[in-house]
């Protein structure tokens, strides 16, 4: 099926009445299945104010062609967008009508322990038919957003964004702002994907390297080459198409709650600056961002703002948020927002009129993980990571894999047996760099966001540091056991942090995966490989075999949640609590 805009742009193809019938808008269905809106519900789905009364409840969507449960805020999926007023206290009553307990976790916030919305924690949830009252001072401006923490309630539709507009105004204005929320959606239960991936990884990888892809690689390295890698990935019983656990196989990329094909549009009227706050609310995907035709001036990230700087594209990570000004012509732009592992990808407009589109780009050619991102430095100094993208076999010529470890059984990256049974792989000499944005986008021919961009326009708020925690990423590919320094949360002690002591955490990411951490409570302050402060963030993002280090004040007594922001990465153990007293 052929579709024209208004302006007789053609569309691609649509491949399949599958993908067609994805777009079928959450808010029609919502209404033709006979829910029933609250009193304080607005036409648009934003509320603003003080008073908040919010209701978590189950109503019925259909993204597919078939007609699914979620769990949803105020029967919205994503749930209403929340604007409040730094220096405001909001106080926010939320009803539980569910038949189970469940949370909101207010992301990015900093505010009371018993506020923060963690069952087991914080407090010990809503309890079904139950209701808990949520009342704080918003000391912040920014774009954030809420979820939330109850099991895989994340990942059945109980997010949305949230708005915090600043005393003084904002330092980067525009005439006019969207909020962009990305998400992913899928028919199957989380419950049965959780045991799937437990049962088997990479079930839901349909990249993994072919009898094709060999000969493409012996015709460009040599048949040497090209067996060697492949033994190599052998012997480490690892995949270098692994760059997502749960694929556009099951999951429906959406885009504010809507499909592709039902196309989500953003107005703006001729002259305008348009600010984008873009919130990635996907509880497994890593989005690449881009608007072809326009280029995009960060100005905030993670709600913090930063010196603007000029880029094409950025990612963003599960739970990350990130802020652009852009200048549109009077024509319609696609925002195109790719899965990572470039299995399907969420799409809007940008347009003057309602009923506009633009071409939408193709699905970049998917790029394997090389040597680089699993080996991290190669020589104490060079990442590994220069030049390697494609094929891992291309990645590094002439080296020699018996002396690092594989000519035999690759024990330079199997871990030492201090750290146990459930962590299959360590990195012992991880890169540092972070002007790297990551697997599928080195070298494409665009200006892309790194780490190593941001400027916080604040001073950090901890200068100076008194000790340093080391911690690693770990992990068991097979077994689908995720945890930090080889201890899943259930067998893990408390991190404990004196109260107002200034430390250093350094991660170390073991694995072959991205890991979006979060830490409740306090702000993360990321720094350059040579100790600068660079900016102030909620959830840092490390790449596989990759170090980084920020700075965290332990100005909030409490018990706080601290965890990677992939759901079920979360779920298998990447969980650790964090205590201040």
């Amino acid at each position: 099926m052929k579709l024209l805009s208004a302006g007789g742009r053609r569309l691609p193809v649509l491949p399949s009445r599958r993908r067609f019938v994805r777009g079928v808008a959450s808010g029609a269905l919502l209404a033709a299945y006979g829910f029933a809106p609250l009193r304080a519900r607005s036409a648009q789905g934003v509320l603003s104010g003080t008073r908040f009364d919010l209701e978590i409840g189950a109503t019925t969507v259909d993204f597919t062609g078939h007609a699914r449960r979620a769990v949803v805020v105020d029967g919205r999926l994503p749930g209403p967008l929340l604007r409040w007023r730094e220096g405001d206290t909001v106080t926010l009553h939320v009803r539980n009508t569910l038949a189970e307990r469940s949370s909101i976790h207010w992301h990015g916030i900093v505010l009371p322990a018993d506020m923060d919305g963690v069952p087991g924690l914080s407090f010990m949830g809503i309890e079904a038919g139950g209701s808990y009252t949520y009342r704080f001072r918003v000391n912040q401006a920014g774009t954030y957003w809420y979820h939330s923490h109850s099991r895989f309630q994340e990942q059945l539709g109980l997010y949305g964004p949230i708005v915090v507009e600043p005393r003084a105004g904002e330092r980067f204005p525009a005439e006019r702002e969207h909020v962009v929320l990305l998400s992913d959606w899928t028919d199957v239960d989380p419950e049965h994907i959780y045991a799937t991936l437990k049962k088997r990884s990479d079930y839901y990888n349909f990249a993994k390297p072919t009898a094709g892809d060999f000969l493409r690689d012996a015709r460009a390295q040599g048949v040497s080459a090209a067996l060697a890698a492949r033994r190599m990935w052998n012997e480490m019983r690892m995949n270098p198409s692994d760059l997502a656990d749960v694929s556009g196989h099951v999951y429906t990329f959406l885009m504010n709650g809507t499909t592709p094909a039902s196309n989500w549009t953003g107005l703006f009227e001729r002259g305008e600056r348009v600010r984008l706050r873009f919130v990635n609310g996907a509880a497994m995907t890593f989005f690449d961002v881009r608007i072809p035709g326009l280029k995009l001036r960060v100005v905030a990230h993670d709600g913090q703002d930063v010196e603007p700087v000029t880029v094409d594209e950025f990612r963003i990570a599960p739970a990350e948020t990130c802020d652009v000004i852009v200048e549109p012509r009077d024509e319609a732009y696609t925002i195109f927002a790719q899965a990572m592992d470039r299995s399907g990808y969420a799409r809007g407009t940008l347009a003057p009129r309602a009923g506009m589109v633009a071409e939408v780009p193709a699905l970049d050619a998917r790029v394997l993980l090389a040597m680089g991102d699993m080996m991290g430095t190669m020589d104490h100094g060079m990442p590994g990571v220069k030049g390697m993208e494609g094929g891992c076999g291309a990645s590094m010529p002439g080296m020699d894999h018996a002396a690092m470890g594989h000519g035999g059984s690759a024990t330079m990256h199997h871990a030492p047996a201090e750290y146990g049974p459930f962590v299959d792989m360590r990195v012992d000499a991880p890169r540092t760099n972070l002007d790297d944005p990551g697997v599928g986008l080195r070298d494409n021919g665009r200006r892309v966001l790194t780490y190593a961009d941001l400027r916080s326009v604040t001073a950090p708020i901890s200068p100076d540091v008194g000790r340093e925690i080391e911690l690693h990423l770990t992990g068991h590919m097979e077994r689908y056991v995720w945890s930090f320094d080889g201890r899943k949360f259930s067998d893990a002690e408390p991190l404990r942090l004196a109260h107002g002591e200034r430390v250093r955490i350094v991660l170390v990411n073991d694995t072959m995966m991205t890991h979006p951490i979060h830490l409740h409570g306090m702000w993360s302050e990321l720094e350059s490989p040579a100790g600068e402060f660079l900016a102030r963030k909620h959830t840092l993002v490390v790449q596989p075999a990759q170090k980084i280090a920020y700075r965290v004040s332990a100005d909030a007594i409490g018990r706080w949640a601290y965890h990677c922001h992939l759901l079920y990465h979360m779920e298998a153990g990447m969980f650790r609590e964090v205590v201040v007293a």
